[in-house]
């Protein structure tokens, strides 16, 4: 092959050859010009298209060849990149090594997984066997991974096996999800039980006062009656507790807009209590003063908030004991708070207490009417409404249930 050199050498000789045959055939000059121009524009192109290969002999270093693309999909900076901005953990692997991990990753598995072998790096036994397989890239893997990294958490692992021996690993947690799915499984099944216990009492003496055909005196049939109509209304309170915590839990995105006055609505409420039958309506106190406590809020959903906290104390507090009802300004927030003096609850109950149908005696809370959502209600309202509420109580001298909300027009 011909150097830069020799090709310009070459090159200028056909040209001048050219010419000489162009003038003895008779050529005019303009030809000649032409074809001599034609002709160092040849040579410059030929010039610049040759390698240069004197380079070396100069001591030059040859000119630096266009980097080919990269191989391996892992190894690509863009693919990197990309990863990194993934929130789920990605891991990549070359015949079994980690060669990539995100930092979702990283954080999930820690840092030595870069490098380490995959079966170490994820250990489940779940996953041994898929992690210890080649794979196939035509199909894509799905592995359920209870229990992982920790107990009680559920993850999905899925293989993508790439040629080579590479493959990518995607990791999902699935944690609140199956959480979910679980808490509305146990929802529908504690709301059916609740409903089907009224239920069979309604139809066992239904079957009864028919069964007697008129017979028997007028106080068992009073008595059966009086058993059908309290089952009854308890089934008519649970659907519409269930109804409300439903259109509250549908609210709960939406933050109130309308200003309401806290004590306005605390004050209708009490009246609502004492004007009732309830054998301990008497014993609520309202302990606060006329003062407006300003709020944006759902004015129904912060009374029914209200009756269902003092509702409660009245419930659970002994009977002629005050169930005590306060309303203070803290700051820039105002705070309910109901104290009844009852029997208190262990502290181990507590934090369960806002559960959907959780009850710290059950045979007591059937026999005075709880459906188990009144605080779970309490809950969801007091968030929507930006609320903190806080349960307190001690064995043997009664419970404190207080919630707080910002105050209107106050940073």
């Amino acid at each position: 092959m011909f150097d830069r050199l020799s090709s310009l050498v070459v090159a200028l000789t056909l040209v001048a050859i050219a010419a000489i045959f162009a003038m003895l055939a008779g050529g005019d000059a303009l030809t000649i010009a032409i074809l001599a121009v034609a002709g160092i524009a040849a040579i410059l192109v030929v010039h610049g298209a040759a390698p240069d290969t004197t380079a070396g002999a100069r001591g030059e270093a040859p000119a630096e060849p266009l980097p080919a693309l990269p191989g391996s999909l892992l190894r690509h900076p863009d693919f990197a990149r990309w990863a990194d901005q993934e929130r789920e953990p990605l891991i990549g692997t070359d015949d079994h090594i980690v060669t990539i991990a995100n930092d979702a990753a990283i954080r999930l598995l820690g840092r030595h997984i870069v490098g380490a072998d995959i079966r170490t790096a994820i250990r489940h036994p779940g996953a041994v066997d898929a992690l210890a397989a080649a794979g196939s890239p035509d199909t894509l893997q799905e592995i359920h991974l209870a229990d992982f990294p920790r107990p009680g958490h559920r993850w999905t692992m899925h293989i993508a096996a790439l040629s080579g021996g590479e493959r990518i690993i995607f990791l999902s947690d699935r944690s609140a999800i199956d959480a979910a799915d679980r808490m509305r499984s146990d929802f529908v099944a504690n709301a059916s039980h609740e409903l089907r216990t009224p239920l069979a009492a309604i139809l066992g003496y239904v079957e009864t006062l028919q069964d007697m055909n008129d017979e028997g005196d007028g106080a068992t049939r009073h008595r059966f009656l009086s058993i059908i109509e309290r089952e009854a209304r308890r089934m008519q309170q649970l659907v519409i507790d269930l109804l409300s915590i439903s259109r509250v839990e549908a609210d709960r995105f939406r933050r109130p807009t309308t200003p309401v006055d806290l004590t306005a609505i605390v004050r209708t409420t009490i009246a609502q209590l004492k004007d009732s039958d309830h054998p301990r309506a008497k014993d609520v106190v309202a302990g606060f003063d006329a003062t407006p406590l300003p709020i944006l809020g759902d004015e129904a959903q912060l009374g029914q908030l209200a009756h269902n906290i003092i509702s409660n104390a009245m419930k659970y507090g002994r009977a002629d004991t005050p169930v005590t009802v306060e309303l203070l300004r803290e700051g820039h927030r105002g705070r309910l708070a109901v104290r009844d003096e009852g029997e208190g609850i262990a502290p181990d109950h507590l934090p369960r207490l806002t559960e959907r149908f959780y009850r710290v005696d059950e045979a007591r809370s059937r026999s005075v009417g709880g459906t188990g959502l009144g605080l779970a209600i309490v809950k969801h309202i007091s968030e929507r409404h930006q609320g903190q509420l806080d349960i307190e109580s001690e064995v043997g001298k009664g419970t404190r249930v207080s919630v707080t909300f910002p105050l209107a027009g106050e940073a």
